[in-house]
């Protein structure tokens, strides 16, 4: 006999496998082979008393409350590495471990270091819990101008959309800036919504927000609405991720790029202007939310290899097994909690990996990515000649300007 969803006598492992069924592929969890893999390429799978595998197990054996007791989920960093091994294509990253934490979050089972992160969103719009006044600071005293939409203009060919790290974090107000002279230099029409924009939320729903997501991005779309544009850009994949995947479902749904897609559509334009050449042996790191989640991989190599001097190595993980950087799925917000549980840091893997093909530059395309590569750089010993660079970095120092 099947117990209808309502009735009071649904177990609570029943009640979450119907919420699961509401999602988009949600029913394939039924496939599930319990063969492991899940676990097994899981980067911190080996530090989860629940892995995807074992979740499903206690859900069929009406024991998820194991689960919910758990801090195990909180290991999950999103990176859709299970998801994209698993035999029976069950969304994983998007549905069993995101649908966890928001269990987890009304639980109020949730490490303090995510719980800040969070409340930041709610209360600033932002993760790093700054003024909205200050968002566009960065823009100030720059060779380039950054025109802001709500005081220079109402209208632009390309609305950029710099996000949380791009606005607040120095070292990615640096990016930010280089993706500027890049846009300045190949005569963009583009402008910011500088205090109008809010965090994407994207990070913050696969953390098991997702009243919340739907907060922030109902305020972006009413920003957005305000003027008139033909495009987003953005320089964050999560964001991507947002604008294309997500955002379209609440109502808010506009054509977007990521940076790197963009200027390889306008590579016969941006080469001529890349005159300075850099002597780099570069290894790419694929962002999860460009690469596995949203399958653009060639992009990025086009671009640096446009840049004269740069030689592209791949390291042992790339394209789809590419490594996490371990920032995704609330993970930039929890490094102290996840290192007492795991003891390691993929990003201390990835910069060996790096130096294992002798690459001099470490080059990405996310913001979560620079500080988080740097930091670790610093603490291996062979690493100290080693750069990090956004790709927008190399491609800005090129200009012959």
């Amino acid at each position: 006999m099947t117990i209808p969803e309502n009735s009071p006598h649904r177990s609570f492992s029943e009640s979450f496998i119907a919420s699961l069924y509401d999602l988009p592929d949600g029913e394939r969890i039924r496939t599930c082979l319990q063969c492991g893999m899940c676990g097994g390429v899981c980067p911190f799978g080996y530090a989860m008393e629940f892995p995807p595998n074992k979740m499903i197990a206690t859900l069929r054996a009406d024991v998820f409350d194991w689960v919910m007791k758990s801090q195990s989920v909180w290991m999950c960093i999103s990176c859709y590495a299970c998801a994209q091994v698993c035999p029976s294509k069950i969304p994983l990253t998007t549905t069993l471990m995101t649908r966890a934490k928001e269990e987890l979050l009304l639980a109020g089972n949730v490490p303090t270091e995510l719980q800040q992160a969070l409340e930041n969103s709610q209360r600033y719009g932002n993760v790093l819990g700054q003024s909205q006044r200050k968002r566009a600071d960065w823009t100030k005293a720059l060779k380039y101008p950054v025109p802001l939409m709500g005081q220079d203009r109402k209208s632009a060919d390309v609305l950029w959309f710099v996000g949380d790290y791009g606005s607040y974090h120095p070292r990615i107000q640096l990016v930010s800036k280089a993706v500027a002279q890049v846009l300045a230099a190949l005569g963009i029409d583009f402008g910011v919504l500088g205090p109008d924009e809010n965090s994407d939320g994207d990070s913050q729903r696969l953390a098991g927000e997702r009243g919340l997501f739907e907060t922030l991005a109902a305020k972006n779309g009413q920003a957005l609405r305000k003027y008139k544009f033909n495009q987003i850009l953005v320089t964050d994949p999560h964001a991507y991720n947002a604008f294309k995947n997500q955002y379209p479902a609440l109502g808010i749904s506009y054509p977007v790029k990521h940076y790197t897609q963009f200027l390889v559509e306008r590579l016969d334009q941006l080469k001529p202007l890349l005159k300075k050449a850099a002597n780099m042996r570069v290894a790419y790191h694929d962002p999860c939310y460009l690469g596995r989640a949203n399958d653009i991989y060639d992009e990025p190599r086009q671009l640096l290899q446009a840049i004269p001097g740069v030689e592209l190595v791949e390291m042992s993980h790339h394209h789809t097994t590419s490594l996490c950087c371990g920032g995704g799925g609330g993970g930039m917000w929890m490094d102290g909690f996840q290192w007492e549980k795991a003891q390691a840091r993929t990003t201390n893997w990835r910069i060996k990996e790096a130096l294992a093909v002798k690459a001099n530059t470490l080059a990405v395309a996310c913001p979560y990515e620079p500080p988080r590569f740097e930091d670790a750089a610093r603490n291996i010993r062979e690493a100290a000649e080693l750069a990090v660079k956004d790709i927008a970095e190399l491609v800005a120092d090129a200009l012959n300007d």
